[in-house]
C-alpha cells in the first residue's frame, strides 16, 4: 500500500480549537507518558510507552509513524481475522506491546489517543486497507531472509551499540526502555517477531543516527528476542465484562 505521490504526511501546524484540541493534546501526553500518566498507567503492565516504538510521539516519519495512519482504517486484520477500527488497534497495543489490560472502548484514554493519531492524518485522503491494518508510511519489511539471523553476532552488536541506552541486561535506563524481561513487550507483540523488530531497528535505531545494515538489524533482533519475556494469554489482558465499553468518562 504505497503512499500517493501527491500526499504530504506531516504534523498539522495547529491543534483543533476548543475541547477537541484539548483532547488531542491529552492524547499526545498519554502517548509520551503511557506507563505513568494518571489516565493510562492502570492499563500498562510494563515500563514502555507508546513512544517507545512510535518515536517522537509517532511523528518520526520512518519509525512506526502515526502520520497518515488513520486514513487506513477501518482495516482488515489478519491477526484478528476481522475488520478493526483505529481504536481497536490502539487498545490491542495495551494488551501486547505494553503487556497490560485493554482499556474500555470509548474511555477517555482510548478517545484521546485515537483523536491524537487521527489529527496526525489531517488533510490526507482516506485509503482503507483491505489487506493489513497498516498506514501508508508503515515500516517496510527487510529483504534479508529471517533464517540468516545470527543471535551470537547480535549479542556483540547489542553490547557495542545498544547497551548504553538499554542496559547490558536489557533492563533499560533513563535513555532507553527495557527490551526483554518482565518490563518489556510480551510474546503477542509484533516486535517479538524477528522480522518485524529487525525492520523497525533498521529505520529507528540509534535514534536520529540510524546506521544498521539489514544483517545487523536482524542479528540484534534475534539476540533481543532470544531472551525471556511475558507470555501473551489473551484472556489475561481483557477488561472485566462491565468495562468492555463505556459511555461516560
Amino acid at each position: 500500500m504505497p503512499p500517493m505521490k501527491s500526499e504530504k504526511y506531516q504534523v498539522p501546524s495547529e491543534y483543533p480549537p476548543h475541547e477537541l484540541g484539548e483532547i488531542v493534546r491529552l492524547g499526545r501526553a498519554i502517548v509520551e507518558q503511557t506507563n505513568v500518566h494518571p489516565l493510562s498507567k492502570e492499563y500498562v503492565g510494563n515500563s514502555l510507552t507508546c513512544s517507545s516504538c512510535h518515536l517522537k510521539a509517532g511523528t518520526d516519519p520512518r519509525a512506526a509513524t502515526f502520520l497518515g495512519i488513520a486514513t487506513a482504517y477501518p482495516a482488515w486484520s489478519p491477526r484478528e481475522k476481522r475488520v478493526i477500527t483505529l481504536e481497536d488497534r490502539v487498545l490491542n497495543c495495551f494488551m501486547r506491546s505494553q503487556n497490560g489490560i485493554r482499556p474500555p472502548l470509548g474511555s477517555k484514554v482510548s478517545t484521546a489517543i485515537t483523536a491524537y493519531i487521527t489529527w496526525l492524518s489531517s488533510g490526507n485522503a482516506i485509503r482503507m486497507n483491505h489487506e493489513k491494518p497498516l498506514g501508508p508510511n508503515h515500516v517496510r519489511p527487510l529483504k534479508i531472509r529471517t533464517e540468516l539471523a545470527n543471535a551470537k553476532r547480535g549479542a556483540t552488536l547489542f553490547s557495542n551499540q545498544c547497551a548504553d541506552c538499554h542496559g547490558s541486561e536489557g533492563t533499560g535506563s533513563e535513555a532507553g526502555p527495557p527490551v526483554w524481561g518482565e518490563n518489556s513487550y510480551n510474546t503477542g507483540a509484533g516486535m517479538s517477531h524477528n522480522d518485524k523488530l529487525a525492520a523497525w531497528l533498521k529505520v529507528a535505531m540509534p535514534p536520529d543516527e540510524t546506521n544498521l545494515s539489514e544483517q545487523d538489524a536482524l542479528d540484534i533482533a534475534a539476540y533481543v528476542n532470544s531472551h525471556d519475556r511475558p507470555e501473551f494469554v489473551l484472556e489475561e489482558h481483557l477488561p472485566e465484562t462491565k468495562q468492555l465499553g463505556v459511555y461516560r468518562w
